[in-house]
């Protein structure tokens, strides 16, 4: 039998309410973890008195009933486990686990059963349904009827609010029936009712959630925040934690409760009650008990009189009264020395703690993140400025906490820190790109950032490196042909025949010029440009006449074993198998092998043979080519070297319309525009040239030439 059980995705119904979380079965008793808060209910399996089994909505449940009347249910079980569950309870904690189902008839008359804390309606021995009375807020009666009233529970999205009982008179004498149903209900009802003294009263005390000053007064089961417009009535069963956490400022402290469910106030909801409080007040405290009673109930946590700091004596009752440990920052030390980090979250300052399980922030809005709760945290970059990094958190359920504006020198503490208790880090490999050591860190410069701005550095890099593959050549040679001498010179001769058509010259004439020449070394340095860039590599493709690879002997194998393998597992995936098809030829034995072995050489003898007839080839085809390609370009060129009558008449016609141009025919601003149309014109022509010579068959004196190669 095994030493324990273990239930995921099981519900306890607490308040009306289906709070998720793992359920634990031992021999020392049963545990259940909610998901959402982190508390923890520990039954003794000595204190467990009756198990029952039976259909609910969500399935299967398990409903517990203690010695001490409480009643513990859980649901989500699959019918499956009622087995295995009913040998362990028998087993370990001598319980037979019964199944009872609950009835479904639809009478609204039957009978009423007070059993600890739960009210039971049945009808026969079925029950119809159980109300928990801790649920229940008040409770009224009227003429032969009671009416219960209930916690609004924010999780559901319909929620139960009022039952009435109709209670029918008795024959009994003295004994009012509903007077005797309404004492047992307010009897185990969760119903705050301030009366006799208070314990303690502290007086105006300033409380940051809900804001305000309040004075409280400690009762023995609940207490009740009194301010100058709000009254806050908080049972002592709804605090969860207690957390006492120093300022950064090290004169102020805040004490924190955490509330579940939370206090309300309209629409808004306040999850946890933050008082702060300064160092230096003191005051003397006497509690309104005599010395034997205080004894009794605190067993020596508390006296009747005592004195000390206000935060001190306020966190002791607390502590005494809900029976919950005070929760204090752990070994954490920021940069400044202070046990917090000063951060946004929301667009709100304020402090983040780094706790032994887990991290608070103070106080607009409070945050606890517990560790176990935690999917990754993250180390990010500041947005706006890069002296600051922010730090992300992303629980299991998908949500997500930022908190923004952090100094850049307590990345080193936070990061070891978080290292330290086992966090998964999402971006723990940029850790190496920069020192993590504190004081590496501390006394870095402003070039100097976490780790993604040295990320950021190098994808920098690598973008300039891939970018001065294409540009760096064109920078050089800008510097070289960058040479004011020769430049000069070419421009002089370009205007050499401008300059002698016209021996007067003025400013104007000389600007012009100016404008020209600095024109011409544009548009030289931009030819330069062009002349000296790399040749684009084309990738050679391959040649389909070219033999092709021969296959290794476990290839070769595989084509002839394939569809034997198909026949063997029909419907074998691809991957699966090429897997199956590794397996088979690994246990192969090595006669088998060897066989395909010389199949595999055999194909490669014929490979290098038709390779060899292949480069034999394509040699002497590409040695014909370039012969060819020779001819044609001395034929070309010869053609190029004798041209025509008509055409030499032009140019020389040309040449003298040019060289008749005065300078104020050609403007200042028309003067590049003219150029380039002169150019064109040129460039034409001689490719009608080239195109004329090369239609027209060649002269003999060509032939001749051509045959005398």
């Amino acid at each position: 039998m095994a030493e324990t059980l273990e239930f995921n995705d099981i519900y306890q119904e607490v308040k009306g309410s289906m709070n998720d979380g793992r359920l634990r079965l031992s021999r020392q008793g049963i545990i259940f973890k909610n998901s959402k808060t982190g508390k923890v209910d520990n039954i003794q399996a000595g204190e467990l008195t009756e198990g029952i089994w039976r259909r609910v909505a969500l399935g299967h449940g398990l409903k517990l009933l203690t010695k001490n009347g409480h009643v513990y249910k859980y649901d989500g079980f699959r019918e499956s486990e009622f087995e295995k569950l009913s040998d362990f309870f028998k087993t370990h904690y001598r319980l037979e686990l019964m199944e009872k189902d609950l009835c479904v008839k639809g009478w609204n008359w039957g009978t009423v059963k007070f059993g600890g804390q739960l009210l039971s309606f049945d009808i026969g021995d079925q029950p119809v349904f159980e109300i928990p009375l801790s649920n229940v807020s008040q409770c009224t009666t009227g003429k032969n009827e009671v009416t219960l009233e209930f916690h609004q529970n924010d999780d559901a999205e319909v929620s139960l609010m009022e039952v009435r009982f109709y209670v029918p008179p008795t024959q009994e004498d003295g004994v009012d029936p509903v007077e005797a149903f309404a004492q047992n209900v307010l009897s185990k009802a969760d119903v705050i009712q301030a009366t006799g003294d208070a314990i303690c009263i502290f007086r105006e005390l300033q409380c940051l959630t809900p804001r305000g000053r309040y004075d409280i007064r400690i009762y023995p089961t609940f207490l009740h925040l009194h301010g100058k417009t709000f009254d806050y009535k908080i049972p002592y069963t709804t605090v969860l934690r207690l957390f006492l956490l120093p300022h950064k400022d090290q004169r102020q402290m805040f004490f924190v409760i955490s509330l579940d469910p939370p206090i309300k106030q309209g629409q808004t909801r306040y999850h946890f009650l933050i008082l702060l409080f300064s160092k230096d007040e003191d005051i003397s405290l006497t509690l309104n008990m005599n010395e034997e009673e205080v004894e009794k109930r605190f067993e020596g946590r508390l006296t009747k009189n005592m004195s000390g700091s206000l935060y001190e004596m306020v966190s002791r009752v607390m502590k005494a009264l809900v029976n919950r440990k005070i929760t204090v920052p752990g070994n954490f030390q920021g940069h400044s020395g202070a046990q917090c980090i000063t951060c946004s979250y929301k667009a709100s300052s304020g402090l983040l703690y780094p706790l032994e399980r887990g991290f608070i922030y103070v106080h607009k809005p409070p945050v606890h993140i517990r560790f176990d709760e935690i999917s990754f945290v993250n180390f990010a970059r500041g947005t706006t400025t890069t002296r600051s990094f922010d730090f992300e958190i992303e629980t299991k359920q998908g949500t997500q906490y930022t908190f923004s504006s952090i100094e850049r020198e307590e990345y080193g503490k936070l990061f070891d820190f978080v290292n330290a208790k086992k966090l998964n880090i999402k971006n723990r490999g940029l850790k190496e790109g920069m020192n993590p050591s504190y004081d590496e860190y501390a006394d870095s410069d402003e070039d100097q950032h976490d780790a993604y701005l040295e990320r950021m550095k190098e994808e920098g890099k690598i973008r300039e490196e891939n970018a001065n593959d294409s540009s760096d050549d064109s920078g050089e040679e800008t510097d070289e042909s960058f040479n004011p001498g020769e430049e000069e010179e070419d421009v002089a001769e370009e205007f050499d025949s401008n300059a002698s058509a016209s021996s007067s010259s003025n400013e104007g004439d000389s600007d012009r010029d100016e404008k020209k020449r600095k024109q011409l070394k544009k548009a030289k340095m931009a030819k330069d440009r062009k002349s000296r860039k790399k040749p684009v590599e084309v990738k050679k493709g391959k040649d389909p006449n070219a033999p092709k690879r021969p296959m290794s002997a476990y290839m070769l194998w595989l084509n002839a074993s394939r569809e034997k393998i198909k026949s063997d597992h029909p419907g074998i995936s691809i991957t699966d198998l090429s897997k199956k098809a590794g397996e088979i030829w690994k246990g192969m034995s090595k006669e088998k092998k060897e066989e395909w072995d010389r199949k595999a050489e055999d194909a490669r003898r014929e490979y290098e043979k038709a390779m060899k007839e292949y480069e034999g080839g394509r040699g002497e085809s590409s040695k014909r080519d370039k012969s060819k390609k020779k001819k044609k370009v001395k034929v070309k060129m010869e053609k190029k070297s004798t041209p025509s009558r008509g055409s030499s008449s032009k140019s020389s016609s040309r040449q003298l319309s040019e060289s008749f141009k005065s300078k104020e025919f050609v403007s200042s601003d028309e003067s590049s525009s003219g150029e380039n149309k002169s150019k064109k014109k040129r460039r034409r022509s001689e490719d009608s040239e080239e195109e004329e010579l090369a239609s027209t068959p060649p002269s003999s004196e060509d032939s001749a030439s051509g045959s005398d190669e």
